[in-house]
């Protein structure tokens, strides 16, 4: 493990999160242009709009809920 300049410490709940983290998909992510992340964004929730106009389609009666 790298040596932290002095005074710093690991933060326990940082670290005990690191292991469920998928780093390749930040990775990923962070090579894409600010524009095209905004655009994945933008398609992300035009998705889950349409997710929730059909489940209002499917369920009418759940649809206040």
């Amino acid at each position: 493990m790298p040596r932290l300049p002095e005074g710093l410490e690991l933060d326990p709940v940082i670290e005990a999160y690191k292991k469920d983290v998928d780093r390749t998909l930040l990775r990923e992510n962070l090579k894409l242009t600010v524009e095209q992340r905004f655009q994945k964004l933008f398609d992300l929730q035009k998705f889950a709009a349409e997710l929730r106009r059909a489940g209002r389609e499917t369920w009418p009666s759940r649809a206040n809920r």
